[in-house]
C-alpha cells in the first residue's frame, strides 16, 4: 500500500527510523552472540532459537561487574521493577546471573554475573564491536561518525 505524499511522514519520521535501526542492530548483536565460541553452548542455543531477546540484553547493558540491586537495574534500563525482575529470573535460570544477599542491606538482594554471564558479557562486547564495524562499512566511515556524534548529543 502506498501512502499519499502528505501521510509518508508517519513511516519515515526520525523516531520510527531510530526504532527500526535499534531493532536491526540488536538482532545482529544477538545473532553474533549465538555464534560466538566463547558463549556456553546452552546460552548460544537459546540465542539461536530467539529465546534470548533484545529485552534480555538490558541486563547485559546495565549490570555492572560489581553487581546491582534490582531497582537500580530497572531504573537504568527504563523498565518497571517487575519487568526487570522477570528478566533477571529468566537469566538466573539460564545461569547468566545469580541473586545474592546485599552485604550493605540484609533486606536487599544483589544481582551479579556468573562466570557464564561474564562470558556472555564478553560475547556482547565482541558482537557490538562487530555490528558497529558492519554499520561503518554499510554507511561509510564519515556518515557513521556523524550518526554516532549526533545520537550521542541527542541522547544527553
Amino acid at each position: 500500500m502506498t501512502l499519499p505524499d502528505d501521510e509518508r511522514w508517519r513511516q519515515t519520521h526520525l523516531g520510527r527510523l531510530l526504532g527500526h535501526a535499534m531493532r536491526r542492530f540488536d538482532e545482529r548483536v544477538l545473532t553474533l552472540m549465538a555464534s560466538n565460541e566463547g558463549v556456553p553452548l546452552a546460552l548460544a542455543n537459546l540465542a539461536a532459537r530467539d529465546q534470548i531477546t533484545a529485552a534480555h540484553v538490558h541486563i547485559t547493558r546495565h549490570l555492572g561487574l560489581e553487581g546491582a540491586r534490582l531497582t537500580e537495574l530497572a531504573q537504568a534500563a527504563g523498565m518497571t521493577k517487575q519487568a526487570m525482575g522477570n528478566l533477571v529470573n529468566q537469566c538466573e535460570a539460564w545461569g547468566l546471573v545469580v541473586k545474592e544477599d546485599d552485604p550493605l542491606d540484609a533486606r536487599a538482594r544483589q544481582v551479579r554475573f556468573t562466570p557464564d554471564g561474564l562470558a556472555w558479557l564478553q560475547a556482547f562486547k565482541d558482537a557490538v564491536a562487530q555490528a558497529e564495524q558492519e554499520f561503518r562499512e554499510a554507511v561509510g566511515a564519515e556518515v557513521a561518525t556523524v550518526v554516532a556524534l549526533g545520537l550521542e548529543a541527542y541522547a544527553s
